[in-house]
């Protein structure tokens, strides 16, 4: 017999001693009261029967748990029969030898003690009841004591890995003494995360259906376990089980396992109805605890975009710092250097004509072929900050145009129902042709390059694949070129991102938003 059964037979017998002192006093009370004499082998089976009988059960496993429980009360029943005896004694014993009436004054001092009984015996009790559990301390708490203890916690912001273990805690004191379990779904999976006494962490894989039926389930004992949960049954089919699905909206969050052992007394109602409301206030817990989580992940993604646009926005500014340098730099050195040396030309150009006027000819003809290159220049320049053919013709056309300078052989393909407006198509089409330009020079000579672009619903999207040598994605520091891309793209809310491998080629893709009925006319 262990230290926890030697205890409760214990209680068990100092019950039937207290109901065995109820006893001997009621049955003192009748003797002065109808003046009879019991034979003393009487008065001593009364004083020892309740206490064997209270050992007797005490050894009945079923019931040796109650033990704590039946003396608390049967404390509170022997002091209500002490109460009842000393209130007849001294109203009626006493005052009928004070007065020697007769009948009619015993009947009414019956009456009064019946009466002063009747008025005191609810307080009595009470304070009786008070005096057994300070006595007899209860090391259990109750349901509801759970309850309200999760309550308090949930307000104070306790972690929920220490939360969880505290309620696990206080479900095994109140109604698991064999084992209280919370079983949390992650990963598509039901994981033992907190077990008292401590078991081995346990993974279980349900399926969308068993999901469904489980979160919908109540709390249930072993027979539909055996069914739907077999895992949480394995090795303690003997156990009296209740599982308690965490749910929140329809989904499935996790598991309460309360178990009791074999031979136990079975769950009262009222313990199903707190371990449901337990398990509801689990599943909101939770269910808080993964918005906090998701809240998170949103707070550091916009910290992380936020990062990149400041970036973004610095290298756009820089950028356009570097292109109004360049083309400063290309006017002064391409045109305007023409330009001066036209000036400088048309000087000399008069004096010769002054001297003799039959070169006036050659003299314009020079004239031509430098306003001719001149022109030339200013093209080219203005090329580079925006195709003319790309405004007037779209972006098949302009995309076509760039692919015949190209290093490498580029197949075009775009299809476009109405043209984009402009500054996509211009993102589009510096990103199409940085991409080919990169593929030119790292691709390899017999590479060739596949540039698409199409419409998506709400998107414009455009790859530009080669089948080149690739790289390792992950260990290549991408150069300005790619900066620049994701920065086009970025500005209107794009997306890019790049697939290579050694040996499989490259691909570059774009997605870029289009608002509702942003459209240019279409080329004529």
């Amino acid at each position: 017999m262990t230290v926890a059964s030697r205890l409760e037979w214990r209680s068990w017998a100092l019950a039937g001693g207290c109901l065995s002192l109820g006893a001997f006093l009621i049955s003192v009370t009748v003797r002065l009261l109808l003046g009879l004499h019991w034979p003393l082998p009487s008065l001593l089976l009364v004083g020892t029967l309740p206490v064997l009988v209270g050992a007797a059960c005490g050894l009945v496993p079923a019931w040796a748990a109650a033990g704590s429980r039946v003396l608390r009360e049967s404390i509170v029943a022997s002091g209500l029969a002490v109460f009842v005896c000393v209130v007849y004694a001294i109203v009626v014993v006493g005052f009928d030898r004070q007065a020697r009436s007769g009948e009619r004054l015993l009947v009414g001092l019956l009456m009064a003690a019946a009466v002063v009984v009747a008025v005191l015996a609810l307080p009595v009790r009470s304070r009786l009841r008070e005096m057994a559990e300070w006595l007899v301390p209860s090391a259990a708490v109750r349901p509801q004591e759970a309850l309200d203890t999760l309550s308090a916690r949930m307000t104070r912001a306790v972690p929920m890995d220490e939360l969880l273990l505290q309620m696990a805690e206080t479900l095994h004191a109140s109604t698991a003494p064999a084992g209280a379990e919370i079983w949390v779904a992650s990963d598509e999976a039901l994981i033992r995360t907190v077990s008292v006494p401590d078991r081995p962490t346990t993974r279980l894989v349900l399926d969308a259906e068993d999901e469904t039926v489980v979160a919908r389930a109540r709390v249930s004992g072993n027979a539909w376990v055996a069914v739907w949960l077999p895992d949480v049954l394995a090795g303690r089919e003997d156990q009296v089980l209740r599982v308690a699905p965490i749910s929140h909206l329809g989904s499935l969050l996790g598991l309460l396992v309360a178990c009791r052992p074999a031979g136990a007394r079975a769950f009262t109602e009222d313990e199903e109805s707190s371990l449901a409301e337990l398990a509801r206030r689990t599943g909101l817990a939770l269910h808080n605890v993964r918005l906090d989580g998701a809240l998170q992940a949103s707070l550091e993604e916009l910290r992380h975009r936020n990062a990149e646009l400041r970036a973004s926005r610095a290298r756009i500014v820089a950028a356009a710092d570097a292109s109004r340098r360049r083309i400063e730099r290309d006017l002064h050195d391409g045109a305007q250097q023409h330009l001066v040396a036209m000036a400088v030309r048309i000087g000399l150009a008069r004096s010769t004509v002054e001297e003799d006027p039959s070169q006036m000819d050659a003299v314009l003809e020079e004239f031509r072929r430098d306003i001719k290159a001149t022109l030339v220049e200013l093209r080219s320049l203005a090329h580079g900050i925006y195709p003319p053919l790309l405004r007037d013709r779209g972006l098949g056309e302009a995309l076509r145009n760039a692919a015949g300078r190209a290093a490498l052989p580029v197949e075009v393909d775009v299809d476009l129902a109405d043209r984009p407006p402009a500054d996509l198509e211009a993102a589009v089409y510096f990103c199409c042709l940085e991409a080919t330009n990169n593929a030119g020079k790292y691709a390899g000579d017999s590479a060739t390059v596949r540039l698409t672009v199409r419409r998506d619903g709400d998107a414009l999207m455009f790859d530009v694949a080669d089948n080149g040598v690739g790289y390792e994605v992950g260990h290549a520091t991408e150069g300005q070129g790619f900066l620049n891309m994701r920065d086009r793209v970025g500005a209107y809310g794009g997306e890019l991102e790049v697939e290579s491998a050694p040996g499989k080629g490259t691909c570059v893709r774009g997605r870029l938003p289009i608002e509702s009925g942003e459209t240019q006319k279409p080329p004529t």
